[in-house]
Order: C-alpha cells, then structure tokens, then sequence
C-alpha cells in the first residue's frame, strides 16, 4: 500500500502545474528545500521518479504526469468536501478565494469590505494579476471566482456583466486638448500613446477602436500596470486610454483631465467570471449575487 499524505500531493501538484519548485515554494509558502524534501519523499514512497531536469528546467515523467492527474482529482474533490462543509455552516464562516485583473482592484476592495461587514465572518483570499495570470489561475481551478473586462471565449466559463466600465482618453491638465470639445477622432492620430501590455483586456479594446477607424497611434512607453501610465500621462509623456475607475482619484484632484473625444467613453462592462459546472461555496454564491445586485450602486454611492 501506497504511503502518500496529503501534503505531498498538494506540493507535488504545485510543482506539476507551475513546473517550477521555486514558483510552487512561493505559493505554498514554503522554502524551496521543503518542497524538494517533499517532492524526494514521495518519489521514494512510489519508487519512481515524478521529474526529468534538462538544463534549467524540470519536466514531468510518465509517473508524473500520471500522478498529476489522480492529485488533480484529489484536489478537486477535497475542495468539493470544503465548499458542502461551508455550506453546513451557513454564512456564518467561510473562505472566499477571488482574484482581480489589476485594473479591478481600484474598486474591488471597497465592495469586498462591504460584503464584508455584512458577513462577518468570512475571510477573504484576494489575488491581484493580470489578464493572462488569472486567467490561468481560472483553468487551473485555483479561485472560486474572477473580476475582469472582456471574459475570455476559449474557457469553458459562466459570466455576468455587473457594471458598466467606461474607457476614456485622459491627458495631463496642460495639455492643448483639454480646452477642445468633441475632437475628432482623427486628431488623435498626431498624439503619443501610452499603453498596456499586448493580452491586457483595455489594449485589445483600444487596438480594436482605433483599427475601426483606420487609426494607427503612435505607441510610447508600455507597461503592465495602470498605475505606470498614470504617472507617466502626469508627466507629459503622452496620453493614456484607460478604466475611468482606475483613474477616479487623479480626476477629482486635478491631475488627469478626460479629454472630449468622438466616439469616447467606450463602454465595457465588468464581469464576474467562474468555471462552468464549478460548485461554488455559500460564500462564493452570496458575493456573485451581491456583485450583479449592489456593485455599481454602492460605487456611485461612495463617489458622493
């Protein structure tokens, strides 16, 4: 008879995915040592080795690939055992393991603090990536649930738009065309952009706007953060198409001015996304309900 634990499976199958021990120590929260020893006892337990090293990096044997199925499965099924004990519970107790695209968490922890206070004791696992980052984390059943722009169409997905997400032309306040009102979108083509990252749900809807148009923009600096090209509009470096949510508090103080574009805002929405057939929690399920009935309400609530 086999002599696994549980921990070893957990561990293993954070190495099997990431295909990295270092990436699965980060995750796990362990040293790398540790994940090694583990991965070491369960290669002797089975008397088979579970990885190959070919230069730098590490793939899956037979074994390995074998196993990771079987403690994918385990996975899911202890995570299957956690939701219907939660459920038990009421709400009363339980996790919720959500992530956001980075543009959502300029307002994703108000609505979680919200939600919250309502239910007093819930925890909350937040996980802030980009687009590519959570959509992974999506495939590989690691969160109960998603907050993105454009949901993907080749994951086998539930989504529901909660909010509107307006996408606006901001410029720094000196800029010539703050003083001009409904400017064609033509004019634009003059201008330097500051851009996401190509996979960023916010570029592919920029590149899609101005390929419209016939419009090819000059590309500045790119970056993977919002934030990044914030500063760097405020510094005159060019302009920035982004969330008008991301950009609410440099708006109210005057240091970033929308400009009055044709065309503009574009209107998005806001999705929470989860996988198909996927067993939410109590918890999960109250926060998607919570979300599509009070999310744009209790924004606009806290703008006034």
């Amino acid at each position: 008879m086999l002599h696994l634990t549980l921990r070893q499976l957990k561990v293993f199958e954070s190495v099997a995915r990431n295909l990295s021990y270092s990436r699965a120590a980060d995750e796990l929260h362990l040293t790398q040592p540790a994940v090694s020893m583990q991965i070491k006892q369960l290669e002797d337990n089975i008397s088979l080795p579970l990885f190959e090293h070919l230069g730098k990096r590490i793939y899956l044997t037979e074994a390995g690939r074998e196993l990771y199925q079987y403690s994918r499965a385990i996975s899911q099924q202890l995570a299957d055992m956690e939701v219907a004990l939660d459920e038990l519970k009421g709400m009363e107790r339980g996790k919720l393991n959500i992530s956001v695209v980075t543009t959502a968490n300029y307002f994703a922890p108000h609505l979680l603090a919200k939600f919250c206070q309502r239910y007093r004791g819930v925890t909350v696992s937040l996980n802030v990536s980009n687009r590519e980052a959570v959509l992974k984390q999506l495939a590989d059943n690691l969160i109960d649930l998603a907050i993105m722009g454009q949901p993907p169409e080749n994951l086998d997905i539930d989504s529901e738009s909660f909010m509107e997400n307006p996408l606006v032309v901001v410029a720094p306040p000196g800029h010539p065309l703050c003083q001009e009102r409904n400017i064609p979108v033509k004019r634009l083509a003059n201008e330097t952009f500051l851009v996401r990252e190509s996979g960023s749900g916010t570029r592919s809807a920029m590149e899609r706007f101005f390929a419209a148009h016939k419009i090819k923009i000059n590309k500045g600096m790119e970056t993977d953060t919002t934030e990044a090209i914030k500063q760097a509009v405020q510094a005159g470096m060019g302009l920035g198409i982004m969330s008008q949510h991301t950009a609410e508090l440099e708006l109210e103080t005057g240091r970033l001015k929308i400009l009055d574009v044709q065309g503009f805002p574009i209107i998005r929405y806001w999705h929470v996304v989860n996988r198909k057939n996927k067993r939410l929690s109590g918890v999960a399920n109250a926060f998607k309900e919570f979300l599509l009935k009070e999310a744009a309400k209790l924004l606009d609530e806290s703008k006034g």
